[in-house]
């Protein structure tokens, strides 16, 4: 039963998600008894598990575009190469990732392009793409899986405890017989159980919310 919350048009994104390989909306088979995800910019149950002085600046980054980036748009666009980006008010789950991580100096599409050049091999090919693509590859999920785990060591995808603020987390999320990617980054609050909160974008924007454990994690990795 489709939770009656998430608007219907995001249903609509799924022909052409796979553009960027990044889940616009929560899946229909989401049960109905487990805790709804919190439809505003923030979790209200959650509690702050850090000072705000310590949180770490890739997470501040990251829930600074709360209320910044306020839609989801999946299209292929052509971007300038470096840094180049989409209007910062939409977007996909990857771009949460990307623009946080320009913030702290590093830019994922120069350094995911680089990558694909010395080791075309690695990455997927579900495309049907002869070679690396500046648009988009750093868009999509699957991609930045292999450089993440290709420039630092994948961490333990069942240890609560071990999710820091910053990490990042791969899952798949079944939509209408498919696995579709999806990707956040660890926040510095939790639930009250010590569950972290994500800052991510599902399909209506970035926010913060308890979705850590509610679909199956394909990727833990802290860059």
């Amino acid at each position: 039963m489709i939770n009656k919350r998430f608007p219907g048009i995001f249903v609509n994104f799924l022909v052409i998600m796979t553009m960027t390989a990044c889940q616009p909306t929560l899946p229909e088979n989401l049960s109905s008894k487990t805790t709804d995800i919190s439809t505003t910019s923030h979790d209200t149950n959650a509690v702050q598990s850090q000072n705000a002085v310590n949180t770490p600046p890739l997470v501040a980054s990251a829930r600074s575009q709360i209320g910044v980036t306020v839609g989801y748009d999946p299209s292929y666009r052509n971007l300038a190469f470096p840094m180049g980006d989409v209007d910062k008010s939409t977007g996909v789950c990857t771009d949460v990732v990307i623009r946080a991580y320009r913030d702290q100096g590093k830019d994922l599409q120069q350094l995911v392009n680089t990558d694909m050049k010395k080791a075309w091999h690695a990455y997927p090919k579900i495309w049907g793409l002869s070679k690396p693509d500046t648009n988009i590859d750093h868009r999509r999920v699957p991609n930045l899986e292999v450089f993440f785990s290709r420039h630092d060591n994948s961490l333990s995808l069942t240890d609560k405890g071990g999710f820091e603020p910053g990490d990042l987390v791969t899952w798949r999320l079944p939509q209408n017989g498919k696995d579709l990617p999806h990707i956040g980054i660890v926040s510095d609050k939790k639930t009250v159980d010590g569950t972290p909160l994500i800052i991510h974008n599902i399909g209506r924007g970035a926010e913060e919310s308890d979705i850590l454990y509610r679909f199956p994690i394909t990727g833990h990795y802290r860059y």
